[in-house]
């Protein structure tokens, strides 16, 4: 599959943009273990203009993790021109992605993110602008619609382009791809659903099957193992996969859809004693990356805690630790841990229990 000429290869798998979690440090991991791009965190076009160092260390690119995308959100279209001419000359990334998605009530209750769902012909002219302003592919991730009462509730200058009533999302990727834009992926949920219920890949097929639609679809939600991405593929037909809350505490889950995608079969190879020593070393590269950031940017002091209560919430998350009895308290005290040797500890002591159980 290519993203224009970004060529990602067959089945591609990509890790999502999530605040506060794709971090350079976690993204680096991911790739390693077989992302086949990976997103920045979604970075306020507002704040990016403001030069808000928070902001500023987020299109902060590693060569190591090309193709990368850097994401974009905002809600009027001056300021998300300025913000895409910015990214492309401070981080040169492979892909500019749009956030028409996100459904938190601080970036969608403003009008940006999601909130564009509500406002169709801004988010179209937004996009149409950004392409215009950069070189580099523009892509785009929304949802389904607002809510689902709107899900076949088109704008009265839209037209329908069948008979039957025209799913909101078949008419806005059409759109948006004659906005411009290099590739559509697509969030199996509307807006006010949030990350309820189980995401409907059943109109995500839809858009991938319309005929006119030439440019890549990558289906978004609910993808939390390698036969879940197989048979997205297989129903739906997307171009791509995009896994995000599911990478939570085990960044090594792109290995195992990897293998199981190219053979059959799941990577056996993955121990709980190389399970542990990555989620150790994910707490040293966050660390690291905390550190250098203090380097980079003088003006910022960021010191070894700055990584830790980074990297918290995903051990907190990790997949091994569930159905280990009693495991709350545990799970607190990793949540308060202040240092590196506090988390180890807490690992060892997790790895024990899991081996008892």
């Amino acid at each position: 599959m290519k993203i224009r000429d970004i060529n990602l290869g067959d089945k591609p798998v990509l890790l999502a943009p999530m605040e506060d979690v794709t971090d350079q440090a976690f993204r680096l991991l991911c790739k390693e273990f077989g992302a086949s791009m990976v997103y920045s965190e979604f970075v306020s076009a507002d704040a990016l203009i403001r030069n808000v160092n928070r902001s500023l260390e987020k299109i902060r690119v590693d060569d190591r993790e090309r193709p990368v995308a850097i994401q974009i959100y905002g809600r009027d279209v001056p300021s998300m021109v300025e913000a895409a001419r910015m990214v492309e000359s401070e981080a040169h990334p492979d892909i500019l992605d749009i956030n028409f998605g996100c459904p938190v009530k601080k970036v969608a209750g403003k009008g940006a993110g999601a909130g564009m769902l509500r406002t169709p012909q801004l988010m179209l002219d937004i996009t149409r602008e950004v392409v215009k302003a950069v070189s580099v592919p523009v892509t785009v991730k929304t949802r389904l619609g607002w809510d689902v009462p709107s899900l076949y509730d088109l704008p009265s200058n839209w037209h329908r382009t069948t008979e039957e009533k025209t799913p909101f999302i078949l008419e806005l990727a059409e759109r948006l791809q004659d906005c411009g834009i290099a590739a559509l992926t697509i969030h199996g949920r509307t807006r006010s659903q949030m990350y309820q219920g189980e995401a409907d890949w059943t109109l995500i097929g839809e858009v991938k099957a319309n005929p006119r639609i030439h440019i890549p679809i990558i289906g978004n939600g609910d993808i939390c193992t390698a036969e879940q991405a197989q048979a997205a593929f297989d129903r739906y037909g997307v171009d791509a996969v995009m896994i995000g809350r599911a990478t939570f505490g085990q960044p090594w889950l792109f290995k195992d859809v990897r293998t199981f995608l190219d053979t059959g079969l799941h990577d056996n190879t993955m121990t709980l004693d190389w399970k542990m020593e990555v989620l150790k070393r994910q707490v040293r590269t966050s660390v690291e990356y905390s550190l250098r950031e203090d380097n980079a940017l003088k003006e910022r002091k960021r010191t070894e805690l700055g990584g830790i209560i980074h990297v918290r919430r995903h051990l907190a998350n990790c997949p091994l630790f569930k159905g280990i009895p009693d495991f709350r308290s545990t799970r607190i005290r990793i949540l308060q841990a202040t240092t590196q040797e506090e988390l180890f500890a807490l690992l060892d002591e997790a790895k024990e229990r899991i081996l008892r159980k």
